[in-house]
C-alpha cells in the first residue's frame, strides 16, 4: 500500500507541474537552483584538488629558486678576492648548501615529544640531522630516514635546542620548548646585562650546525627576572605555526659532515 501510495503521488504531482504553468515554473526554478548547487560543491571539490597540486608545485618551484639564489651567491663569492691584496678565491664554507623541498604527511603538537614526518627520504638526498625550514622560519631536525621518509623533531619537541640570537645585539642562546603551548617556546642562558625588548626577532645564531644564519626562530613575547636570578625567564612567540605546516625545505648543509667530524677531533 505504501510503495502504491508513492507511485500515485509521483504521477499527481508529475500531472500538476507539467499542466500549471505556475507549478511548472516553480519546479523548474528549484530544480536549476539544486543543480547549480550540485555544480558550484563539485566545482569547489576539483578546485580543491587542483590547489593542492598546484601549491605543491608552487613548493618546488620556491625550492629551486632558493637554490639558484645560493648558487649565484656561490658563483659571486669567487669572483670576488677574500683580501683586497689576495688573489685566492673561495665559496665560503657556509654558504655551501641547498634546498629540497618535502611535504608534511603527519604532524603532532599536542604531546610533550612531537615528530613531523615527511614524505621524502633517503631515495631524494635526505639525511639525519638535515635543519628543517618553512617560509616562516625553523622548523627542526631529521631524526630518521628510510627510503621515501623521513622523520623531523621539530622544536615543538623538549629533545631539542636551537640556538638562536637576537638581530639588535647578536646575543645568542638556546631555545627549547617547555611542552605547553605549540606557540611559544623559552630562550635560555640570557644574562641579565643583556638588553633586548618585547617585539625583539630572533633568528638562527649558526651555531647549530643544521641551520645557517639568520633563518627566522620568533619574537620576544614575554620576559621575567627575579632580584635574585642571573638569567632571564623569556618566552618567544615561534615564527612557524606548527598546526598549519603543510611543506617544508630540507637544508643540505654540503659541509656538515666535515664540521661534525672536526668538532669531535677537538673534544678528544
Amino acid at each position: 500500500m505504501v510503495f502504491l501510495f508513492l507511485v500515485l503521488e509521483i504521477i499527481s504531482f508529475t500531472m500538476i507541474v507539467k499542466n500549471q504553468n505556475y507549478h511548472k515554473s516553480i519546479f523548474l526554478t528549484s530544480s536549476n537552483k539544486v543543480v547549480s548547487e550540485i555544480y558550484v560543491i563539485n566545482n569547489s571539490i576539483f578546485e580543491f584538488f587542483r590547489l593542492k597540486g598546484a601549491n605543491e608545485n608552487l613548493s618546488e618551484e620556491n625550492t629551486a629558486l632558493k637554490n639558484e639564489i645560493i648558487e649565484l651567491k656561490g658563483r659571486l663569492s669567487t669572483i670576488l678576492p677574500r683580501q683586497k691584496d689576495s688573489l685566492k678565491f673561495n665559496i665560503p664554507p657556509e654558504m655551501e648548501y641547498k634546498f629540497i623541498s618535502a611535504k608534511v604527511i603527519n604532524n603532532s603538537t599536542n604531546k610533550i615529544q612531537n615528530y613531523i614526518t615527511l614524505n621524502k627520504g633517503f631515495s631524494d638526498g635526505i639525511k639525519v640531522d638535515m635543519g628543517v625550514v618553512c617560509d616562516e622560519g625553523v622548523v627542526g631536525i631529521i631524526k630518521t630516514v628510510s627510503e621515501n621518509f623521513s622523520v623531523v623533531i621539530p622544536i615543538l619537541n623538549e629533545r631539542l635546542k636551537v640556538n638562536c640570537k637576537f638581530i639588535k645585539s647578536n646575543y645568542s642562546g638556546p631555545l627549547q620548548w617547555s611542552g605547553l603551548d605549540y606557540r611559544y617556546a623559552n630562550l635560555e642562558d640570557i644574562a641579565r646585562h643583556v638588553e633586548f625588548s618585547l617585539g625583539d626577532s630572533l633568528v638562527t645564531s649558526g651555531f647549530t650546525n643544521a641551520f645557517p644564519e639568520g633563518i627566522p626562530v620568533g619574537t620576544i613575547e614575554d620576559f621575567k627576572i627575579k632580584p635574585s636570578d642571573s638569567y632571564y625567564n623569556i618566552n618567544v612567540k615561534l615564527a612557524v605555526n606548527f598546526r598549519t605546516l603543510s611543506y617544508v625545505k630540507v637544508i643540505n648543509y654540503l659541509n656538515y659532515r666535515e664540521q661534525k667530524y672536526l668538532e669531535k677531533v677537538a673534544e678528544q
